[in-house]
């Protein structure tokens, strides 16, 4: 399993327009066979940090997520509007290998 971890930096009065955005992107994740395990928002915390990570079961299998989403219709919506509304400012992709319980 791969993990992708995403750390955002964002415009802080776009924090909504942002939230909006992870509310797309959690069951289109789930549609091309990820698990998502959620986005979390500045609570107490920088005002403009934002982060999500989300699971495949191979990397293999990201990649292919990485290429038929560009082809999705939904996923182009979700990506319009995080352009549209100018929320992120830029991000940091890293993959992470979990230890889970044994």
């Amino acid at each position: 399993m791969i993990t992708c971890y995403v750390r955002y930096e964002l415009d802080p009065s776009k924090i909504a327009d942002f939230e909006n955005y992870a509310k797309l992107w959690i069951p289109l994740v789930e549609k091309f066979g990820g698990v998502h395990h959620g986005y979390f928002l500045p609570h107490e915390s920088a005002n403009d940090l934002a982060v999500t990570l989300f699971s495949f079961p191979s990397m293999a299998d990201y990649e292919t997520y990485r290429i038929d989403s560009m082809k999705d219709d939904d996923c182009k919506a979700a990506y319009e509007l995080a352009e549209k509304s100018n929320c992120i400012r830029r991000y940091d992709r890293q993959f992470l290998r979990p230890v889970l319980r044994p």
